[in-house]
């Protein structure tokens, strides 16, 4: 029976996200196990075995141990890395490998487990070339792209597709004086560019003029469809300047959407768009992992519901 089988939720300790599914699914009767990959092995642990009949064991934390053979669904949010501070560097490399590829294959191989999403796959889409070369395959409309470490091939692009935004092609943690900050789009000039461009990989991208964006949340058959309208460049540098209205999407740009999932094996997508001044939508990024609670907040969307529903089916 799916009532006695669990939904593991795969996320840091503070993640308000996980925490209104979590919720919602206690609410259901569902039971739920949370954890998170950087408490392992300290208050976390894993025994699993592999034989003929395929993967069994479990996953305990203090509070709550699954049956790996029985879990439903497995929601993957944002855990945290694995460190083990108490060992050499070179002991603690050797230790982390060891994590990520013993519990991270094991929670990656759940027989009979909906993955929303399944990490390899969320890692293959997280690189931002595949991205916008999945899009182009989709059939979106992708500006102009370029990613270099080349100096001349970046004042080349800029000169011709110009205006042109810089963008960075991940956000890892960055810190700022001490304070976690994100790098964030801006607009990008040829004066600008320097030798250090050859520094490493950067992404430049034509800047199209815009009337509004668009954020798509797809959750498993649902697609929620909200217009942000803003005068800023990156509307995710100032909430407080946005408005929000629950769209639908057009036809043509479902079907692409439709076929992004399945080219990357994603059942959870959040997708930017921004809406040229001809009505065009053009495709910026999808994250498989984004974040869509507020938007729930902002226009009443069901998204939650729709994600507890997804968990607690264990099918898409």
């Amino acid at each position: 029976m799916n009532a006695a089988r669990p939904v593991l939720v795969v996320t840091t300790l503070y993640d308000p996200t996980a925490d209104v599914v979590i919720r919602e699914l206690h609410d259901r009767n569902v039971p739920v196990v949370r954890l998170d990959s950087g408490d392992f092995p300290a208050s976390l642990s894993v025994a699993a075995e592999i034989t003929g009949s395929g993967l069994r064991g479990r996953v305990s934390t203090p509070f709550r141990t699954a049956d790996l053979a029985r879990v439903r669904s497995l929601y993957y949010r944002r855990p945290s890395g694995f460190a083990f501070p108490h060992l050499s560097a070179q002991d603690a490399r050797f230790a982390v490998t060891q994590a990520r590829y013993g519990l991270g294959g094991v929670l990656a191989s759940l027989p009979g487990c909906l993955y929303v999403n399944h990490p390899h796959r969320m890692g293959d889409a997280e690189f931002k070339p595949s991205g916008l070369a999945a899009a182009v395959e989709a059939g979106f409309d992708v500006p102009p792209t370029l990613i270099t470490s080349d100096p001349d091939a970046a004042r080349s692009f800029i000169k011709r597709n110009g205006p042109v935004i810089y963008k960075p092609l991940h956000n890892p943690a960055y810190l700022v004086d001490g304070v976690p900050s994100v790098v964030r789009g801006a607009d990008a000039a040829a004066e600008d560019i320097d030798d250090s461009v050859a520094g490493t990989a950067h992404l430049f991208q034509k800047r199209v003029p815009k009337t509004a964006d668009v954020r798509v949340t797809v959750i498993g058959a649902r697609v929620f469809c909200v217009r942000i309208d803003s005068d800023l460049l990156d509307w995710r540098t100032d909430y407080g300047r946005l408005s929000y209205a629950p769209v639908e999407a057009p036809p043509d740009i479902e079907r692409g959407i439709r076929r992004y999932l399945a080219h990357f094996g994603l059942v959870f997508g959040a997708f930017d768009f921004c809406v040229g001044e001809d009505g065009r939508w053009w495709f910026l990024e999808c994250n498989p992992s984004g974040q869509w609670y507020w938007l729930e907040t902002e226009t009443g969307l069901p998204m939650c519901a729709a994600l507890a529903d997804l968990l607690e089916s264990g099918r898409d």
